[in-house]
């Protein structure tokens, strides 16, 4: 008889557990990961601190100056985290839209707090199904997905806290003075890279205090304290981090994204603060859910930091009602009565898939059309190339990442006092709304001119006023000048063409050249092809397509024409001849016009 190890045993079995763990980990990163890269072209919700910050970070990527709008505070070691990433992975030379660049950081840190979170999970004691679930619902939550694919500095801020308590719950026998170096270490960073870490600091030394001995704790609070006022006093101009001003969207577009993980996390906070093992956490997650009533802080700094923290109190809650209840101390007394138990994670299941199912259609890219910020930054390459342009903070980075000149870019966060003369501007909605801010740039928009809308995004030329002297009668010119098109013999139009020409919409070049080519030859006005962006800015139709029996003598026609009257291009399609004119004819050239 071949007599049996049981210490062989044991360890065969240990080592089956810990290979099931990595598989369970490396799974639950894959769909942690997965998930938010699907996210990544969701273009709401979007906090109104991440273009600054992405603006940030290519500024400091490619050692250029950047000023901001204000409203994103500052943070100058999250900036060089994110450069870091982007440097090291070529971000910006990858992706075309530069947000997308810095987004890929927010993904790789939400993978590392899935796993940190699961490791502390289990350092605190919970079951493995319970750590599991924590992870899952922080992996597959649409408020998870939808918050943790912007760019947000807190993002690596809640990384550096998980960090700092996986190394604090590191068991006593296994602990060493390093331990507690590095988690002093990664609270200091944590803070430097947000303010609002300070308030996980509660559930750090409380977990210290009872995991370690007096010696090791006074150690941790000595490094992290001479860190600490390193950093804030004669680093402080390089390192001291600051808040950002309150901005779009509220808590309302976050919470509609997955009300029933907004009201788990509430329940399991109150839960926790009487349940041992998550109490010190529950403390610092009820101080950060306070921060959330202060409309000084916009709301997304908070929920990105309650977000990895809130699902390991769900699984607490969960992972006690399981085991019946606490008894004395930290005993669990098994249930003889799993049944509720039972029915109640089956209605909180299919009340969150339903949940989830609204979320996940809240955060879908939508249409494949272009950003209108995109769209912009093409009209303005192909019409005002090189021109100094005045910027905000998204649309600086559109233009920078697109290889314009940063020399030739003003912030609008520059003009404060006063602000050098562009020629056009590119503005967001939030940067027309932050032009008010900043007295010089105010001045400057006074004199511009609207001449081309992608759905948020305005674009302007500078130096005219919106409303110059004769514009009334230049349009009544066009008006009168189109209906004597329209009323010829020698010309025919219909429909929308003669509705174009008789309302005065149709640039003056275009008027004055068709009417000498009519005496010419008998033409037919095809379409006016507007451009849509330019059409919703209410800018004259610089395009026609004009047709005859002799096209290649009209074509003839307009590409001999020079001066004012010299299209941009003339192009013969199967249609007829397509006359593109540029933008801006002068103003009077059919002012004197008149039908009496």
């Amino acid at each position: 008889m071949v007599p049996v190890d049981v210490n062989g045993r044991r360890l065969v079995g240990t080592a089956a557990i810990r290979l099931l763990s990595i598989d369970v980990v490396l799974t639950l990163l894959v769909i942690t990961g997965g998930a938010r890269v699907l996210g990544l072209a969701s273009p709401t919700p979007s906090p109104a601190t991440e273009p600054a910050t992405v603006a940030h970070v290519f500024a400091l990527s490619h050692l250029t100056s950047f000023t901001d709008t204000g409203v994103t505070g500052t943070s100058p070691l999250g900036w060089a985290q994110l450069t870091w990433y982007t440097l090291l992975s070529r971000a910006f030379d990858r992706t075309i839209v530069p947000v997308t660049a810095v987004r890929e950081t927010a993904v790789i840190a939400a993978v590392l707090c899935a796993a940190l979170l699961w490791l502390l999970a289990r350092r605190l004691g919970l079951p493995f199904w319970a750590a599991t679930m924590a992870v899952v619902l922080m992996a597959m939550s649409p408020l998870a997905i939808g918050m943790q694919r912007v760019a947000l500095v807190e993002h690596l801020a809640i990384t550096w806290i998980l960090a700092a308590l996986v190394l604090i719950t590191t068991p006593r026998e296994r602990a060493r003075p390093r331990h507690d170096f590095l988690a002093a270490l990664c609270l200091l960073a944590a803070v430097l890279t947000s303010p609002l870490a300070l308030l996980a600091l509660p559930a750090a030394g409380w977990l210290l205090t009872r995991r370690r001995e007096a010696s090791h704790v006074a150690f941790t609070a000595v490094v992290f304290t001479l860190g600490l006022g390193i950093a804030f006093g004669p680093a402080g101009p390089l390192l001291r981090p600051e808040l950002p001003e309150p901005g779009q969207p509220g808590i309302a577009a976050w919470v509609t994204l997955d009300p029933v993980f907004v009201v788990l996390s509430m329940v399991a906070i109150v839960a926790g603060m009487v349940l041992p093992r998550t109490r010190p956490l529950a403390v610092s997650a009820l101080l950060i859910a306070a921060v959330l009533a202060f409309p000084a802080i916009p709301v997304e700094l908070p929920l990105a930091l309650l977000i990895p923290l809130t699902p390991l109190l769900v699984a607490e809650v969960a992972a006690t009602i399981a085991a019946g209840g606490p008894a004395a101390g930290h005993r669990l007394i098994p249930t003889r009565r799993p049944v509720p138990a039972i029915v109640l994670a089956t209605v909180l299941a299919l009340v969150s898939v339903a949940g989830w199912a609204h979320g996940f259609g809240r955060l879908a890219p939508g249409s494949p059309a272009e950003p209108a910020l995109t769209q912009a930054r093409k009209w303005v390459q192909d019409n005002a190339s090189g021109s100094v342009v005045l910027v905000d903070d998204a649309s600086w980075t559109e233009l920078a990442a697109d290889g314009w000149p940063t020399g030739s870019l003003i912030p609008i966060g520059s003009c404060a006092v006063s602000c050098a003369v562009p020629d056009w501007s590119v503005l967001t909605a939030p940067g027309q709304r932050d032009g008010s801010r900043f007295p010089a740039a105010t001045a400057v928009l006074a004199r511009a001119t609207k001449v081309a809308v992608f759905g948020s995004v305005t674009v302007s030329r500078i130096g005219e006023p919106p409303d110059p002297p004769g514009e009334a009668e230049e349009s009544g010119a066009r008006s009168r000048a189109g209906a004597a098109l329209a009323a010829s013999e020698r010309i025919r139009c219909e429909g929308r063409t003669r509705d174009d020409l008789t309302a005065g919409r149709v640039d003056p070049r275009l008027i004055a050249t068709v009417a000498a080519l009519a005496a010419l030859h008998p033409v037919r006005l095809i379409d006016f092809p507007s451009v849509p962006s330019e059409a919703a800015a209410d800018q004259p139709l610089r395009r026609l397509v004009v047709s005859g029996n002799d096209e290649a003598a009209i074509a003839d026609f307009f590409t001999g024409q020079r001066a004012t009257f010299q299209p941009a291009s003339v192009t013969r399609s199967r249609g007829g001849v397509l006359v593109t004119y540029p933008m801006f004819p002068p103003s009077g050239l059919l002012a004197p016009f008149s039908s009496r």
